[in-house]
């Protein structure tokens, strides 16, 4: 499965993949308001096993997307069916910090949007993130995602610290790809 548009190329993960994910994976920057990371090889490659691995069930709960740019994994996107009946998902983004700054993030999450509003017929599409990443908050507000409020304690982090979730969501209706 592709997903692309005049800038970006998602596809599904690819077992080699594991190497360009681990450049950025392992990186402490890159997962520092994640419950993950940073990244051991083994890690990396059991993200890429988990990955194919979900591809393959039925019914999919699961989309993970590599982001290409000249042909090398930059970052991955997801998009995650929460509730199948009340057509609900979840996206979530990872880049390079290499790429930062560029408007990867944002493009990707679009096009996730339109895949979750259009091919898997969601009615709602959520996001969240650690209320200290800026960056991701403003991607979400970029695609036009509503900030819903915010989580609290909802995340238990690596460190073993309990941390809030801001909640960002868009309705099928709101959307126009």
């Amino acid at each position: 499965m592709i997903l692309a548009n005049d800038k970006l190329l998602l596809r599904e993960f690819r077992q080699q993949d594991w190497v360009d994910v681990h450049k950025y994976a392992s990186q402490e920057v890159v997962s520092r308001y994640q419950t993950w990371g940073p990244n051991s090889e083994e890690d990396t490659k059991e993200f890429i096993q988990d990955a194919l691995d979900e591809a393959t069930q039925t019914p999919r709960e699961r989309y993970v997307f590599a982001i290409l740019h000249q042909e090398t994994v930059i970052g991955a996107v997801e998009m995650m069916i929460k509730d199948f009946t009340n057509k609900v998902g979840e996206i979530g983004y990872i880049v390079n910090p290499d790429y930062w700054g560029k408007g990867i993030a944002t493009q990707c999450a679009k096009l996730l949007i339109t895949f979750g509003f259009e091919t898997l017929n969601l009615h709602r599409i959520y996001a969240t993130c650690d209320p200290r990443n800026i960056g991701s908050s403003k991607v979400l507000e970029k695609i036009g995602m509503s900030k819903e409020g915010i989580l609290r304690e909802n995340m238990l982090m690596k460190d073993g610290i309990w941390r809030d979730s801001l909640l960002y969501s868009m309705l099928k209706q709101e959307w126009s790809s």
